[in-house]
């Protein structure tokens, strides 16, 4: 008896960890204040309503706010987002998820159709990860063909270097070789990032809860900026 206890044991306290971490309870990330005091949230329409007073007084600094997606697709809550993040002193910035399976000048064209340029706003940014049936991307220059198209576009437009966004393994199979100069916005939600990876955003939880918005999605995504409260005031500009 006590040794198929001894195999219960580990199961059940695994079980109830992976729930604790599932519902926001237990974070595997906690960036130190002291070493990351810029944090910012992102956000779509899936956070419904946002009141962004509320945020700011939580201690959200910045915001990527989603605006459009490949060649059409614009996020329902972007415009109110966008003029209402500034009004409560957070600094936004606007992204864009990449589509493996439209041209990335039509891309472009679908963001800077949406996004109208405000004072103090963030480095555009682009969403690169791979998706459904291109989880594993064979065409590595097709796409950063592409993904370049999308980047010039927009530099263009707005005078600032975009920032891309994406997750380790895609940096490394990609990113770090096609794109060294470009800011990376990493995604890394159950540890730190590699030392490898040159990272100037890091989007280090995807299950916090905070109060101050009321949509289908019950968590929000959180971000550090590598640097001073100084050197993000600075950083874009």
């Amino acid at each position: 008896m006590k040794k198929r206890w001894f195999g219960i044991v580990p199961v059940l306290i695994l079980s109830v960890l992976s729930v604790l971490i599932y519902n926001g309870t237990i974070q595997m990330n906690r960036p130190s204040p002291e070493a990351f005091p810029v944090r910012g949230a992102d956000v779509s329409h899936y956070q419904g309503n946002v009141d962004w007073t509320k945020l700011q007084k939580q201690g959200v600094m910045f915001a990527y706010i989603k605006a459009t997606e490949g060649s059409s697709y614009k996020d329902s809550a972007f415009q109110a987002n966008w003029e209402g993040a500034p009004l409560a002193g957070i600094r936004g910035g606007a992204y864009h998820f990449f589509s493996f399976e439209s041209p990335g000048l039509n891309q472009a064209e679908n963001f800077i159709g949406t996004v109208s340029a405000v004072g103090n706003m963030l480095p555009p940014a682009v969403d690169v990860e791979p998706y459904g049936q291109y989880k594993t991307v064979r065409d590595i220059a097709g796409t950063a063909s592409e993904l370049r198209n999308w980047l010039d576009a927009v530099e263009a437009e707005y005078g600032m270097h975009p920032v891309i966004y994406t997750t380790e393994s895609f940096y490394r199979g990609m990113i770090a070789a096609e794109f060294p100069d470009y800011d990376i916005w990493i995604r890394s939600v159950f540890r730190a990032p590699s030392k490898s990876v040159r990272w100037k955003f890091w989007q280090y939880s995807d299950r916090v809860r905070l109060d101050g918005y009321d949509g289908e999605e019950r968590f929000i995504y959180m971000n550090a900026f590598r640097g001073t409260i100084e050197e993000f005031e600075k950083y874009g500009k």
